[in-house]
């Protein structure tokens, strides 16, 4: 019976040691999924922003509206196609992960959002005649903090 007495320290550091992997591989899944979802938030906020200036437009360039509510949110803004004279953004954003537990590098996040403003067609022919007074107050729904 002496001959076993170190067999329970042996499968005692090998359950440790498979609790330890997976711990630190569900803290990378984690990393990941926040990522995923700053990347989401920064797109969307960054797709609208692009879209709120190209159908109100006050004069700033919506690629720069959108890069900075990128930037705001936790990213970085590597696309952004948003014509003007259209009611249409599209954005794509990236967030890195930094280095991750059992996976060690640097991973990249990528995320793209579309946003687009659907006038009523009777609305949109009279938008076209409204004073800048009207779309200054509708343009007011920006909120400080750089998230809608």
């Amino acid at each position: 019976m002496s001959g076993q007495r170190g067999s329970v320290s042996v499968l005692l550091a090998a359950g440790i040691l498979v609790v330890l992997v997976l711990v630190l591989g569900i803290t990378d899944v984690g990393r990941v999924l926040v990522a995923r979802s700053k990347a989401r938030t920064a797109a969307d906020a960054a797709a609208l922003a692009a879209a709120d200036e190209l159908a109100l437009p006050t004069g700033a360039d919506p690629a720069a509206l959108a890069a900075e509510y990128a930037t705001r949110n936790g990213a970085d803004l590597t696309a952004c196609t948003c014509t003007a004279g259209t009611f249409e953004a599209v954005v794509m954003v990236e967030v890195t992960t930094g280095d991750l537990l059992l996976f060690p590098g640097v991973r990249v996040v990528v995320a793209r959002a579309r946003a687009v403003v659907d006038l009523p067609s009777g609305l949109s022919a009279a938008w076209e005649g409204a004073s800048d007074h009207s779309r200054s107050f509708v343009r007011g729904s920006r909120t400080k903090g750089g998230e809608r």
